[in-house]
């Protein structure tokens, strides 16, 4: 029971990840951190579609997950890549046009983003890419792991701006700025005062 509603919750968060991500950024060519900065230029560039680099990359760093979160770790971050890339696959075909004015559905689209992926942190999962690097430096060194990830996906942000748009940079460094605050305030939530449950599983 523990396993099955552990699954539902990160089945939720990945989906409100992998929506704010296809509905509200994307459409702006705003990524959402590193590995989302890399699907964005690919597909700005070769046109490739945003879910297959998604997975792609996000699998190739499940041997880090391995060795430094655990097997379980790296097994519940695959399955939240996974939802989040499907999620993301079914809803961009729809996106042809952005759905407000950009600072709206950046706005929207980072608070959603820090919500789910902040689940996901406090699940003990990851939604993979630069996140399980920020996971492993937060467990090692006892630092945020929103501010570790805001640092770590700068530099991809830096490179998309370039080669997209420079305002691209503004907006994906507040749209990091706003999803990383939330994403701290979610992980610090007591969630095990609410399902005790899950304690012994985180």
């Amino acid at each position: 029971m523990n396993h099955l509603l552990k699954s539902v919750i990160l089945l939720i968060a990945s989906v409100i990840q992998g929506s704010a991500m296809a509905i509200f950024l994307f459409p702006h060519f705003i990524p959402s951190g590193g590995a989302a900065s890399v699907s964005v230029l690919l597909n700005y560039l070769f046109q490739v579609p945003f879910s297959i680099t998604l997975w792609v990359l996000n699998a190739g760093l499940l041997i880090a997950a391995v060795k430094w979160l655990g097997k379980s770790n790296a097994l519940w971050t695959l399955f939240c890549v996974t939802v989040t890339s499907f999620t993301v696959n079914l809803i961009s075909p729809h996106m042809s046009y952005p759905l407000t004015n950009v600072i709206t559905d950046m706005g929207i689209g980072a608070v959603l983003f820090g919500i789910g992926i902040g689940i996901l942190f406090r699940m003990g999962a990851s939604s993979g890419g630069m996140d399980i690097l920020a996971l492993i430096i937060s467990k090692l060194r006892g630092k945020s792991p929103g501010r570790t990830l805001f640092f770590i996906n700068g530099s991809l942000l830096l490179l998309t701006g370039m080669v997209v748009d420079l305002k691209v940079i503004l907006y994906a460094l507040i749209c990091q700025f706003i999803g990383t605050r939330i994403l701290d305030k979610v992980y610090k939530f007591e969630f095990r005062q609410r399902i005790p449950m899950l304690e012994k599983e985180m």
